[in-house]
Parts: structure tokens; sequence; C-alpha cells
């Protein structure tokens, strides 16, 4: 007699595969590594700093 298999455990862990397989990609597509992060961050608040610096304080207009 053959072994008796259950259909829906089959079909689930096929899909936790497909799913598994498909992160892995988007994984390597989108992510980006923690220096690339960091490097962001630092070029994004030099930015931010540079910008706040040339802002006018509205207490130094003469009316």
């Amino acid at each position: 007699m053959a072994e008796i298999v259950n259909l829906n455990r089959y079909r689930k862990a096929r899909r936790r595969a497909e799913e598994a397989r498909k992160a892995e990609e988007n994984r390597v597509r989108f992510g980006r590594s923690k220096a690339e992060r960091d490097k962001q961050r630092r070029e994004n608040d030099l930015r931010e700093k540079q910008l706040d610096d040339k802002v006018v304080d509205d207490d130094t207009r003469i009316e």
C-alpha cells in the first residue's frame, strides 16, 4: 500500500518554501548593508544641518 499523504500539509510547505525564496530575492534586490544605511544617515544629517544653518530667524527682522 502507498503511504497516506496530507495534501494540505504538502501545499503549505510548498507555499512557505516559495515565500522564503521570494523573500531572499527581495532582500538581495532591495536591501542595503548597514554601512550603506549609516552613510546615508550621515549624509542626511549633514544636509539637514547645512540647511538649518542657512535659516534666517524671524527675531532678527527690523520692523
